[in-house]
């Protein structure tokens, strides 16, 4: 296995890369101030990495979920195959897949080249990825040319997860071998990016519009090999005009002159920003923004709401993009030393509530059983001891115990909140608890390879036990779940 300190990225004050120490944390702080739940960043200039700071429980050996900033990835696996001559943009879709080809496709879909795949301009007027999670059969392929076509490929920009998918399939088809697998020598190797995962399909291919799992330093180099146009440790690893294309806009997506940073054009799986900038962007707030005018790359993680991304990216144009200077500015160790600080302070903290309460001893250990309810939780026992709080959940599945600590994170695991963005099995979680009122007891449970966080109150009336859950960040309308339990 490579080792990660041979790759590890250069580190400099900001000051040597013509920034300012004092603006870095005027943005930290306004990232802690104006967004609600930051879980990292890495800020590289002119190759070195001035800047970088983990919201404790998230830290840097940890990977996090990206989201659609896996496409990107994809991308770029696509750009290696075509480079090695395996197939052209300009290849029909159809063409790769005979078995899963309608019996009478339409004149659009028999139209539908690669190109239009990387460009989200498929001609479908919805998602295609609504129509593969329709399979019951599992084949995503097929549901994928089961979506009705109503516009001529190549014409109509519509963001398109199920269009990735098939990115993802057909390089399966040409290659044999996963994206992890294939990109590995390629890319993850080149530029150390170690351990790296991808959620599969029913089909066992990659999903390729999300499902990457990769630790922010990791994100950070993909970055800056874009940023070096493909070359690495004097190697080029993917073309200069293959990342020119990838990152140019290849299909308009809105006004341009808005002030988003999501009309501004659309290449092959990458967003056109503002400022002359472009991204990999994931929902819930994983990024990575390169920006070729200031020599700089900015990772990204988070887990802010579908609604807060553009405030993301207006705190990072609003702090940052005013901070390059072009030169190198004098060293500054006071500013440096509170940056510093700063960054190794950085957390999200748990529940803030009492240990205790008159109430814990009478309902310390009973059993409630819980009516029917999306999580599946059938019955609740919560434990309260001087050290902490444990709560046993019993599923279709079995029984699983979490621990809280009072003011504190406990390390645990659980599947209790799996769904179709986390895969079934053990997810790692730290959680703490505290009594917030006599009769209310609150956890919080972070999922902290992921954008999420569970919070649970329990609130004791009588013999029954109420059970709010809401999660922090949801393509869906944020809604608390109410659960009825009852004691037995």
């Amino acid at each position: 296995m490579t080792s990660i300190v041979a790759h590890e990225l250069p580190r400099t004050t900001p000051e040597q890369q013509g920034i300012a120490s004092a603006a870095i944390l005027r943005f930290v702080e306004a990232l802690d101030s104006q967004i609600h739940e930051p879980h990292s960043f890495m800020l590289l200039r002119h190759g070195s990495v001035v800047a970088e700071g983990w919201w404790s429980p998230y830290a840097p050996e940890h990977p996090h979920m990206m989201f659609s900033v896996s496409k990107s990835f994809t991308s770029t696996a696509v750009g290696l195959a075509v480079t090695e001559g395996r197939f052209s943009i300009d290849d029909v879709v159809l063409s790769f897949f005979p078995a899963e080809a309608p019996a009478d496709p339409s004149e659009y879909l028999k139209q539908m080249r690669v190109r239009d795949l990387l460009n989200m301009s498929t001609g479908h007027a919805d998602d295609s990825f609504n129509y593969i999670m329709a399979r019951e059969d599992g084949n995503w392929i097929k549901g994928f040319f089961d979506t009705p076509i109503p516009h001529a490929p190549g014409t109509h920009f519509l963001y398109d997860t199920g269009a990735t998918y098939m990115l993802a399939a057909l390089l399966y088809k040409v290659t044999g071998i996963g994206l992890v697998e294939y990109l590995q020598p390629r890319l993850f190797t080149p530029l150390g990016i170690e351990n790296a995962t991808w959620d599969e399909s029913p089909q066992g291919i990659a999903i390729g519009g999300y499902g990457l799992n990769i630790k922010t330093e990791d994100l950070a180099r993909f970055g800056q090999l874009y940023l070096q146009r493909g070359r690495w440790n004097d190697v080029q690893l993917l073309p200069e005009a293959w990342i020119e294309a990838a990152t140019s806009t290849q299909i308009a997506n809105g006004n341009p002159s808005a002030p988003s940073d999501w009309t501004q054009g659309y290449g092959y799986q990458f967003w056109r920003c503002r400022h002359g900038a472009y991204q990999a962007s994931g929902v819930f707030g994983q990024d990575c923004i390169v920006m070729p005018e200031q020599d700089a790359v900015l990772a990204l993680t988070s887990g802010v709401d579908v609604f807060e991304v553009q405030g993301l990216l207006d705190v990072v144009w609003d702090y940052l993009l005013p901070a390059f200077a072009a030169e190198p500015l004098p060293e500054n160790p006071d500013a440096h030393e509170a940056l510093v600080k700063q960054l190794s302070l950085l957390s999200l903290p748990p529940a803030h509530g009492q240990g205790i309460s008159p109430l814990a001893a009478r309902v310390s250990g009973r059993t409630f059983e819980v009516d029917t309810n999306a999580l599946k939780i059938e019955a609740v026992t919560l434990n309260f001891a001087q050290a902490g709080c444990t709560v046993r959940l019993k599923t279709p599945t079995g029984e699983e115990t979490l621990s809280c600590g009072y003011d504190a994170w406990q390390h645990g695991q659980t599947s209790v909140f799996n769904s179709r963005w986390i895969p079934d099995g053990f997810t790692p979680i730290v959680a703490s608890g505290g009594w917030m009122t006599v009769d209310c007891f609150t956890m919080i449970v972070r999922l902290y390879k992921t954008p999420f966080f569970h919070t649970l109150e329990f609130n004791f009336i009588g013999d029954e036990m109420m059970i709010e859950t809401r999660i922090n960040a949801s393509i869906d309308a944020l809604q608390p779940l109410l659960l009825t339990a009852h004691s037995v």
